[in-house]
């Protein structure tokens, strides 16, 4: 039995989806069902028994403390964030609430239920912190990639949140003895991602005729990595990683983001052609830049490479082929995910951006 948290929302429903299906374990699965959170997620999945539901919040320490209590379980996988750099620019508080908050109520909460453990429980524990690259800050073009032992220089409210949840999660291994592991990706893309994100966004609009928005230049590089490759690394960290350490996680695919959108666009032109015959990249429009943009992030996965003999299966043409894929044959997905709240956010973020 392992706890999952934030198990509704995209990284976290693909890990319990792909950790069910490759384990006998059961999951015990907490979130709050958030804007993000979505139980859509697990339609079709038979997984009886072995996977628990509970809506929560991780800084709800008495709920958190009765699962643990009830469940018993030998590992706590931490997903529970707000984790869109637009969102914390107009909405700070909420991630100061879960990200740093939640996870020091979470890390105290699992205290607690270590130290009722006996040896042997305690000796297989584990404490696994899902984090991002964004913490480390921006590179320059010529920067070499981040590595674990990178300096924390976050530039967002989002990214500062997420630093600050590390950093404790750190903190309550060295001074309370928590076993942890603490990963950072880069940019996931995949299945049952919420269209405010780049890729899911693109492929929505596309295939609604609307303006494909481009912050600034498009220019701005990022290191793509397909969902399912970031599930099964999480795997190999959580079965054989030291504890005590960070894990980077990449996919070995930087790109610009216009030249990511003008991929989507290739990808849909073979695959859902416009009725008119001109092609989707008509669409790019250039938009005013989001404040404090980082120009480039870049991972460094050979540690993880190393240690665990992880390495992503997908590059970023097969792993963009099953995402687009995926979009279009799952438009009710993405219809019932977009309605209501989306659609007010959607008109505060892109509507009253300006054009360049």
């Amino acid at each position: 039995m392992i706890l999952v948290t934030g198990g509704a929302g995209f990284i976290g429903s693909n890990f319990v989806n792909h950790f069910l299906a490759t384990h006998d374990d059961a999951v015990v699965n907490l979130d709050a069902l958030t804007y993000a959170g979505n139980m859509d997620n697990f339609a079709g999945t038979d997984h009886g028994d072995r996977h628990v539901f509970i809506k929560g919040s991780i800084a709800d320490f008495d709920r958190v403390s009765a699962i643990l209590q009830r469940y018993r379980p030998e590992a706590i996988v931490n997903f529970a964030a707000e984790s869109h750099v637009d969102r914390s620019i107009n909405f700070s508080r909420d991630f100061i609430d879960t990200n740093i908050v939640g996870t020091y109520t979470l890390l105290e909460a699992a205290r607690a239920y270590f130290a009722t453990l006996d040896a042997a429980a305690q000796a297989r524990f584990r404490f696994l912190h899902v984090s991002t690259d964004e913490v480390y800050g921006s590179l320059g073009p010529a920067d070499p990639a981040f590595a674990e032992t990178r300096r924390y220089e976050p530039n967002s409210p989002y990214s500062a949140s997420k630093a600050a949840s590390d950093h404790l999660v750190r903190a309550w291994h060295y001074t309370y003895g928590l076993p942890i592991l603490t990963t950072n990706c880069s940019n996931n893309y995949g299945p049952f991602q919420f269209p405010e994100k780049l890729i899911p966004l693109m492929i929505r609009n596309a295939l609604l005729g609307m303006p494909l928005p481009v912050y600034g230049d498009g220019q701005n590089v990022r290191d793509w990595l397909y969902v399912i490759d970031h599930c099964e690394a999480i795997c190999r960290v959580l079965a054989d990683g030291r504890t005590g350490e960070t894990y980077n996680i990449g996919g070995n695919a930087e790109m610009a983001n216009l030249d990511v959108v003008r991929t989507v666009c290739a990808t849909l032109d073979r695959l859902r052609p416009r009725d008119h015959g001109t092609g989707h990249a008509e669409l790019i429009t250039f938009v005013t830049d989001r404040p404090g943009h980082d120009r480039r992030y870049a991972i460094n996965a050979e540690k993880i490479r190393r240690e665990l003999g992880w390495q992503p299966a997908e590059t970023f043409a097969t792993g963009l082929e099953k995402t687009v894929r995926w979009y279009l044959e799952h438009q009710d997905w993405v219809e019932r995910a977009t309605s209501g709240a989306y659609r007010e956010w959607e008109r505060l973020n892109y509507a009253e951006r300006k054009t360049r």
